[in-house]
């Protein structure tokens, strides 16, 4: 059996800016997807902490440095420049695994810039 598990999340980012008329996704720094452990094009979960939307969407590559969260497609009339968003990334795993799993967490600034990252485990002592 496995069961789902935040893998990684970046945390209150500020979206930068929404571009309906793009075919789709959400365009993260490479900073910060390095940061997280994103791949390009990996599924997200999407939640605005301003209206609470959550939609699902995947990752794309934005400009190393630039701190840009750009919301594209369907999905940017979910949210607004200036909103904090957390996307998150989850993970499949056994039972076995689960013990030697934790949690990537991304603390950001309201510029995007990372203050910290946290490991958080999945088996509490």
């Amino acid at each position: 059996m496995q069961l789902k598990f935040l893998k990684s999340k970046l945390h209150n980012v500020t979206c930068t800016f929404t571009n309906v008329d793009y075919n789709g996704s959400v365009t993260i720094d490479r900073d910060l997807m390095d940061a997280a452990g994103f791949y390009a094009n990996e599924a997200v979960l999407v939640a605005d902490v301003e209206n609470g939307n959550r939609f699902e969407t995947y990752v794309i590559p934005g400009e190393r440095g630039t701190r840009v969260i750009g919301v594209n497609g369907s999905a940017a009339h979910l949210t607004n420049v200036g909103d904090r968003l957390i996307i998150m990334a989850f993970c499949y795993l056994t039972p076995d695994e689960i013990a030697r799993h934790g949690s990537t967490v991304v603390l950001v600034n309201p510029k995007n810039d990372p203050v910290s990252i946290e490991l958080h485990p999945s088996v509490l002592s």
